[in-house]
């Protein structure tokens, strides 16, 4: 006796159940030896401090249903894990714990603190890994891996020496996004930009031995200490006469040119830029261009140095004000005006960054780039949507050299080390004892450490094994897909591109797929501010992992962000409900059934079991065609549809006829294709809902092809092509002819449960037989006590109509309503329907409403009105039919 599904589904159990068998089962194991082939994917690593949030359910989801597909399919699927070790993120929350306890890390010293950071991940890293589990990822976790584990760090410190000897990384002295409270040079990725009140400061820069001065603005007047030049266009007339002339910059009385370059906008403001070429990136490019001076005067902390002369040891915001109240008076400040700015932060701390002169490490990325772009251009690599590829263009051809240093303890720590007596560098794969270039042993390590996205950079090829040729390069290099949100684009994919192509001479995968957001249901994005986070683990606790998973699947439209409300993930888990139902339903029609009998091709099948079983063919080849083209969506609502109307609301139905009656044979056959119809659905539905599916599937006859429905073999479709079209359009007219009587009953107000009459007046003989043969069907599903139909039938009066195809389905409505009372209940629910129309009709054209409401509102009320509007005319329409039979 097969196990029976207890009444109601309770995802808690079957989940945690079911994902400890697969796991220790090793069912999410890739075997580099198979010969199947391959399909590959490789996780974009979550920060070792990192929780489960929208974005990485959305995402990990996505690479999960394309796993399980795959493997349903017939490939061998690696599906890499890890975590990266997240340099900056994870230093901070360290050093907060240090803080806590009254420490800071120069008191440990670099190796202890590097040791409690290794002691932190041990104990609470990696939390995020256990909720994707809950998620139902079914990575290959025998295989996870982490950014700074030894086998990774190896290949780190293989492409950082291969670089440096091919003379793609170098050292330089040049501007950089500075955090004065972590101490490090930024990404631009680590930069975010928020929008705060600031202010215009509008100065005046004497002219030398003139009375002249010209007004410069800036939102950032302490710079000013650091300026070496002003600047105006050379077509600019106002300012012909000052060639060759120069500026005396308040406070500090020192001499700066004044420059002609066509950067500068003459119609912004007086058309007189300050230039700060130390602090500002478009300055620092003027500056290399005129041969100015680099002045810094901030130091680490981003306070004053010895560069800025009085105002030496002050904040930068205690500067600011102190200059502005010297400049003032002094007389040399014109005005004060207010201005929103874009103000960068760091991500971590929330510091407002500071562009800083900094001797940093880069790769030289121009040959890389070409590659990366030659790839794309010649389709190695394609990317999806193919709209994200303009982007990747933009960026790849603007590229800049990369800094790739950090001046932080935790990460792969520079393998260059600088020589006391000669002041050459060595860069080596083994640590360094004795300097390269003249054999001395006063050499010292660089104490920065590498940009994350250097170790992330490598990720595809790193995680299998290089720099050794590893059976898992052979089997699974390049990786098959990569799923991504479009914010590292082009901070990680590009830069993966960049370095598989450079050291694996193949792209390192052969298709991107770019993902949208997830934003709240009125399509704000999501944050803590807001208050309109909505936590993944809680929607898992309360809906089930299935419902979510299907519902990010569901509004995972191609380039289109998801709007996700609880509703929404509710209307899904009824959904998972349905199924269940039907499940139940089934295998308690199911005893004494063996499938190992079943051959449909041996059945006398009816018009019923054709239609479904053609409907499932369809579904099969449709889901698999969606999933190919990464249509997410349409996959999940193609499944829905055959789940809930066809297999439900339709079949279930048709057949209880069979399964009830008498007749053995047409018993038999009936669950003979309830069976094959629902072991099929569930094979199709695993890769989104894999829970739900398997603790059914477990549960029906028989003996099972496989151990776990995650290894069954994905349905094609094939084998129930044969039912082709002409069987499945005669069910389709039977269904047309029952939903019209269904329609009539419900406008009509007759009850469900009283037996009525109809008739029907069929044009063509054709119709005819179908009716004939299928008129069971519609006598029990319609409810019908008598059924008479015809080609060219005597129509009966007072009868309420609807047509089905060129079938004109008739209810006689003598004896079942009384004209006089249905009149004046049409009449009511005219009047107060007909009050929603006015009232939404009247709001919409409200200019003021329609200028100020939100959007979703404005969606929300459109739609009642369209509702109420065809309400109106049904119930309208129903009245007039009525009318006419006094």
């Amino acid at each position: 006796m097969e196990p029976m599904l207890p009444k109601g589904y309770e995802p808690t159990e079957v989940e945690d159940k079911w994902y400890q068998r697969w796991e220790s089962d090793r069912c999410f194991h890739a075997d580099e030896n198979s010969p199947r082939p391959h399909y590959s994917i490789v996780i974009p690593p979550p920060n070792v401090t990192g929780v489960l949030h929208m974005g990485h359910a959305l995402n990990n989801t996505l690479q999960d249903v394309l796993a399980r597909w795959k493997r349903m399919t017939g490939h061998e699927v690696l599906w890499m894990p890890g975590t990266d070790h997240a340099g900056i993120a994870t230093q901070n929350v360290v050093e907060k714990q240090l803080a806590q306890q009254g420490q800071d890390r120069h008191e440990l010293g670099r190796e202890e603190f590097v040791r409690r950071v290794w002691q932190w991940r041990e104990e609470s890293g990696g939390q995020i890994i256990n909720q994707l589990k809950r998620l139902g990822a079914s990575c290959d976790w025998e295989r996870e891996r982490f950014t700074m584990d030894e086998g990774l760090s190896k290949a780190v410190r293989e492409v950082f020496v291969r670089l440096y000897e091919d003379k793609l990384i170098y050292r330089d002295n040049r501007l950089i996004n500075w955090c004065p409270r972590c101490h490090t040079a930024l990404s631009d990725l680590e930069v975010e930009h928020a929008d705060k009140k600031g202010h215009f400061w509008h100065l005046r820069y004497p002219v030398k031995d003139s009375d002249r001065t010209l007004v410069v603005a800036t939102t950032r007047p302490e710079t000013m200490l650091g300026d070496t030049a002003v600047a105006v266009h050379p077509d600019d007339e106002r300012y012909a006469d000052l060639v060759g002339k120069s500026i005396m910059l308040p406070l500090v009385n020192r001499e700066i040119p004044i420059i002609f370059d066509e950067y500068v906008d003459s119609e912004f403001g007086s058309g007189a830029v300050k230039i700060t070429p130390a602090h500002d990136f478009n300055d620092f490019e003027i500056g290399k261009r005129h041969g100015l001076e680099f002045i810094n005067i901030f130091d680490e902390s981003g306070r004053i140095n010895e560069n800025g002369g009085p105002y030496q040891g002050q904040d930068r915001m205690e500067a600011r004000k102190a200059v502005v109240t010297d400049l003032e008076a002094a007389g040399l400040l014109e005005k004060i005006e207010d201005h929103k700015l874009a103000v960068g932060e760091c991500y971590r701390c929330k510091t407002v960054i500071e562009p800083y002169m900094s001797k940093q490490w880069y790769v030289k990325v121009g040959p890389l780039a070409e590659e990366a772009i030659r790839a794309v251009q010649q389709g190695e690599t394609r990317i999806v949507p193919q709209q994200w590829e303009k982007t990747y263009y933009e960026w790849m051809f603007n590229i800049q050299d990369w800094c790739i240093s950090r001046q932080i303890w935790w990460g792969h720590r520079i393998p260059a080390w600088f020589c006391g007596a000669c002041g050459e560098i060595t860069v080596s794969r083994e640590d360094a004892s004795v300097c390269a270039h003249c054999g001395s042993s006063d050499i010292s390590q660089e104490t920065d450490v590498l940009d994350t996205w250097f170790s992330s950079a490598l990720w595809p090829f790193s995680t299998m094994g290089w720099p050794e040729q590893t059976e898992t390069l052979k089997k699974f290099y390049p990786t098959s897909c990569l799923v991504t949100g479009f914010d590292i684009l082009f901070f990680w994919v590009a830069r993966m591109m960049m370095m598989g192509l450079r050291f694996m001479d193949q792209v390192p995968f052969k298709e991107v797929y770019i993902h949208a957001l997830v934003r709240d249901a009125q399509g704000q994005k999501m944050s803590k501010s807001k208050g309109n986070v909505i936590d993944p683990l809680t929607i898992i606790d309360e809906y089930g992992a299935d419902a979510f998973r299907f519902t990010l699947s569901a509004f995972a439209a191609m380039g289109r962000d998801i709007k996700l409300s609880t509703d929404r993930i509710s209307g899904y888990k009824a959904f998972a409900n349905k199924l269940w139902n039907a499940a139940r339903f089934t295998l308690m029609n199911l005893e004494g059934f063996d499938p190992k009998d079943v051959n449909l091709d041996q059945l006398e099948l009816s018009q019923a079991d054709q239609w479904i079983l053609a409907r499932l063919a369809q579904t099969a080849r449709d889901t698999n065609a969606a999933l190919a083209d990464y249509k997410f969506n349409d996959a999940a609502n193609i499944l829905y549809a055959f789940t809930w109307h066809n297999f439900c609301d339709w079949y279930i139905e048709l057949s209880k006829g069979d399964l009830y009656g008498d007749d053995v044979q047409s018993r038999r056959r009936a669950q003979s294709v309830l069976y094959v119809v629902l072991e099929q659905l569930l094979r199709l539905l695993h890769p989104i809902m894999p829970f739900i599916t398997e603790e059914i599937w477990q549960c029906l006859p028989g003996e099972r092809p496989t151990s776990y429905l995650m290894q069954a073999d994905y349905p094609t479709g094939a084998p129930y092509a044969a039912f082709g079209d002409e069987g499945p359009a005669r069910m389709e007219l039977l269904m047309e002819v029952i939903r019209a009587i269904r329609n009539i009953r419900g406008e009509m107000d007759v009850a469900p449960s009283r037996r009525i009459t109809a008739v029907l007046d069929i044009r063509n003989e054709g119709d005819a037989q179908v009716v004939r043969e299928g008129q069971d069907y519609i006598r029990s599903l319609a409810g019908l006590e008598d059924l008479q139909f015809g080609v060219g039938i005597e129509r009966p009066e007072k009868a309420a109509t609807q047509v089905a195809g060129e079938i004109e389905v008739l209810l006689p409505m003598a004896g079942l309503i009384d004209v006089e009372e249905e009149e004046k209940r049409l009449a009511k629910e005219i009047a107060k329907v007909q009050k929603d129309v006015d009232f939404f009709t009247k709001k919409l054209s409200n200019e003021k409403f329609v200028a100020n409401a939100p959007p979703a509102v404005l969606e929300k009320d459109r739609g009642k009105l369209a509702d109420a509007r065809e309400k109106l005319a049904i119930l309208q329409q129903s009245l007039e039919r009525v009318q006419g039979w006094k």
